[in-house]
């Protein structure tokens, strides 16, 4: 008789977000079972009763899920978990902290395709800059299109210093090559649009990133991607379901498109499906994080 499948969610937070629980009982897991207020020393015993409960031959029958809302933490809670498997006894392990790593990467997917398809560039060529850049989204978005070759570029609506040091320390840790900057007025919006080719939008829900006077300045913008889905939208004229729709309304920039935060949120979700049933299908345990989540959205895409 084959085991049941168990995914065990670890979460340093009060609770575990209610999108992961359910994305897990989507993807196939038959038992799911969430801690809250786990502490990083807290993961290695945690992991080791998963993985002494069970036979090594059965790694497709337990996985671990970190969640959160702290990228460096989650990252620390991976290594955690990485060295607290004693093989052949391992079980595969993903990270997504606040969803951030599944919907950056299904975000840059996106914005790539776009960007190709409609002007013909790479990331690698292109520079972007991220509203709300200081956030787990955008901090994953940041590192992602930067290890991907483009120019990026942190705003902040605090500091330079607060998104430089932001910068500096996913820099050193993920191997990415951002910057740190500040846009607190649509004036300083304006002026960091002026040259650029990618915005990317990761502000808060709720929150208007780009108004008509702000967009109205912009005169190298080529794909604009928001992953805000309350209103206001991140960006004035843009729509939730609109891919690669031509910025007509205020936008100066000649051929400017947008991707609206329900067509980022559907790759979002077949990305993060995805992982979790890797998890379930493959012999060898895997441990997944931005890398790997941006690979699949590309696929997706």
């Amino acid at each position: 008789m084959s085991k049941r499948s168990i995914i065990h969610m670890i979460d340093p937070m009060a609770y575990v977000s209610p999108f992961d629980i359910n994305m897990a009982v989507d993807a196939g897991y038959d038992v799911v079972i969430p801690y809250a207020n786990v502490e990083l020393w807290q993961v290695n015993g945690l992991l080791q009763d998963a993985i002494f409960s069970r036979e090594p031959k059965g790694v497709k029958n337990t996985a671990i899920f970190i969640g959160g809302r702290d990228i460096a933490l989650a990252k620390e809670m991976m290594e955690a978990a990485k060295k607290a498997m004693v093989p052949p006894f391992e079980i595969s392990v993903l990270a997504d902290p606040s969803g951030a790593f599944t919907t950056a990467a299904a975000l840059v997917a996106c914005v790539e395709k776009e960007l190709k398809a409609k002007h013909g560039m790479e990331l690698k060529n292109s520079k972007g800059i991220i509203f709300g850049g200081t956030g787990p989204v955008g901090i994953a978005t940041g590192v992602i299109a930067s290890l991907a070759g483009a120019d990026i570029t942190l705003v902040s609506h605090q500091s330079i210093e607060n998104a430089q040091s932001i910068a500096n320390e996913y820099n050193a840790s993920c191997g990415s090559t951002m910057s740190g900057t500040i846009g607190a007025s649509d004036a300083d919006k304006a002026y960091l649009l002026a040259n650029v080719d990618i915005a990317f939008c990761t502000a808060k829900a709720g929150v208007e990133v780009l108004n008509d006077s702000v967009l109205g300045d912009t005169n190298s913008l080529k794909v604009v991607g928001d992953v805000n889905a309350v209103p206001p939208l991140g960006v004035r004229g843009l729509e939730t379901q609109d891919f690669g729709v031509p910025l007509t309304h205020a936008v100066s920039s000649k051929g400017a498109v947008g991707i609206g935060a329900l067509a980022v949120g559907h790759i979002k979700y077949l990305t993060q499906q995805a992982l979790l049933k890797l998890m379930l299908e493959t012999d060898k345990p895997v441990y997944v994080d931005f890398r790997d989540a941006f690979s699949t959205a590309r696929e997706l895409v």
